[in-house]
């Protein structure tokens, strides 16, 4: 704590003091005694904005002191000669009047101007983050020193009112279009001081993979070619694989033989590692070609296509597009939709939805069996555990495989060591949204828990959920049930604690087989 010392010495005067004598008669050298002297006052605010002043009254010839403090207080405090007093201020100017009486009842008085003045907040740190998944929300907290709460303007509007919120609390706002807005955070302390923080914030909401047609800020036009039309409407058949709210639609020209539509991106695909193309796709047919292509911005010459072919009629299937062939050093910024490709139209229309990318078949995604040598399997270790990879020590019960992931919570590590193991591509929760892990325990009642982020994980978004294992040396399966997860979350990383929130002292677990389940 910081304090700030005021010594002001006053001089007996009669514009500053008056002296009251008492008039006694008597020869008793008390009574006879001088009135105090040489008053003097030293004040020390601390600076914490609690408006708690010590006064320590100084004289000569005092015994007591009475503290008039000049605010509504209407007892005064007394002070015994070479004490202190305390007394708690709110911010503003005040009269102190301190009467210094002696042991023959003389007094002095003096009056003292105090001010008192909170200082502002100080180190005011802002944070402000995007929201993984909304690209038209951004996350904002604070934090301060001396600080008691803050407000935000988030520069939507010329009246809009502030949100208030304390130290430790996160504020997510929903611009309602794109552009550049003035944040603006107010840090308060327990007076008018305050400390302000300004940051310019770009939404953007660009058209990119993956796509929905859920989202009404975005502009989802259809270039259409050689007579095909195309657009967004609501879903004629909410069922199966696919009951979203909005799809696309395509009806190729009567008797045209290619005729489609395209997207065009506002920034081109990343086809490094995500080389598939998922598209879940409504035909009136079986045995439909419906092609894919992906087509260079600018030059419709660099261009790479796939074809599939629908294998149900009148109900969703998924179609999955592998190019993984594409020219790499070429960009592609357009996603080009032909159904029943290089036939005439028949008049007949399709429906599409949910394009998005995944990896291809040398990927590590879910299931996760460790049984595939080719794949680099990464285990980020924290908190002293311990994780690797080897063949399988039980090969028994419900689990038989080659190999498994060995757990050691090592001696002394964390109450929350654990492993990370981020997959290739994000998890779809959007049907199947339980997991079951095949878990070896040296014990009955360990707590085992599986916890999701997204990546990168700029805002800590996370879920998280725990079992107890019910059997010792002896694999079992555990289920996760994740029904409330958020499908507009990108999760991507699989972080797993063995014996959580309990200290390591050395013991091994295994796990295997993780998997999605309905």
């Amino acid at each position: 704590m910081r304090n700030f010392k005021i010594l002001i010495t006053f001089v007996l005067a009669t514009v500053m003091f008056s002296c009251t004598v008492d008039e006694n008669d008597s020869l008793d050298d008390v009574a006879n005694g001088p009135a105090p002297s040489n008053i003097s006052a030293l004040f020390t605010i601390t600076q914490d904005n609690t408006g708690l002043v010590t006064i320590a009254p100084r004289g000569e010839g005092v015994g007591s002191y009475e503290v008039y403090y000049g605010d509504t207080t209407e007892e005064p405090g007394i002070v015994l000669a070479g004490k202190t007093i305390s007394h708690t201020y709110a911010e503003g100017n005040y009269s102190v009047k301190i009467v210094g009486k002696s042991v023959n009842g003389k007094t002095a008085e003096y009056i003292h101007d105090l001010a008192v003045s909170f200082v502002a907040p100080e180190n005011l740190q802002v944070t402000i983050a995007p929201v993984v998944g909304d690209p038209l929300s951004i996350n904002v907290s604070a934090k301060a020193d001396l600080e008691a709460f803050f407000e935000v303007w988030f520069g939507e509007s010329e009246d809009e009112e502030p949100v208030q919120f304390n130290e430790g609390e996160t504020i997510m706002h929903t611009y309602a279009a794109i552009g550049t807005y003035e944040v603006k955070v107010v840090a308060y302390s327990g007076g008018a001081a305050t400390t302000e923080y300004t940051q310019n914030v770009t939404i953007t909401n660009p058209l990119l993979l993956p796509i929905n047609f859920e989202n009404p800020t975005l502009n989802y036009e259809f270039t259409n070619f050689n007579g095909a039309t195309a657009g967004v409407i609501d879903n004629p058949d909410a069922s199966g694989i696919n009951t979203s709210d909005k799809v696309a639609f395509m009806t190729p020209a009567a008797g045209g033989t290619w005729t489609g539509g395209l997207l065009t991106l506002d920034s081109p695909l990343d086809l490094s590692s995500l080389t598939n193309i998922k598209v879940k796709v409504w035909s009136p047919q079986a045995g439909i070609i419906v092609k894919l292509k992906v087509e260079n911005l600018n030059d419709g010459n660099q261009s790479y296509e796939v074809d599939r072919v629908t294998s149900v009629s009148n109900q969703w299937e998924e179609l999955v597009y592998d190019f993984s062939g594409a020219n790499m050093d070429q960009e592609y910024s357009k996603l080009v939709f032909f159904f029943n490709a290089g036939s005439p139209g028949t008049g007949d229309t399709y429906y599409f939805d949910d394009i998005s990318q995944s990896a291809g078949e040398n990927a590590i995604v879910l299931p996760l069996t460790f049984e595939t040598s080719s794949l680099d399997y990464t285990f980020n270790t924290f908190e002293g555990s311990a994780v690797q990879k080897i063949a399988n020590p039980h090969p028994e019960g419900i689990n038989t495989s080659g190999n498994v992931v060995e757990f050691i919570k090592t001696n002394g590590a964390g109450i929350y060591a654990g492993v990370a193991m981020p997959l290739d591509d994000v998890i779809d929760f959007t049907v199947q949204k339980k997991i079951k892990i095949k878990v070896w325990s040296p014990a009955v009642g360990k707590t085992i828990l599986l916890k999701f982020e997204s990546i990168p994980n700029v805002d800590g978004t996370s879920i998280e959920k725990s079992a107890l294992t019910t059997v010792a040396n002896a694999w079992e399966e555990l289920t996760f049930d994740f029904s409330d997860i958020s499908t507009t979350i990108n999760y991507q990383n699989v972080v797993l604690f063995c014996d959580f929130n309990v200290s390591g002292t050395g013991t091994t677990y295994y796990f295997d087989d993780i998997t999605q389940a309905d």
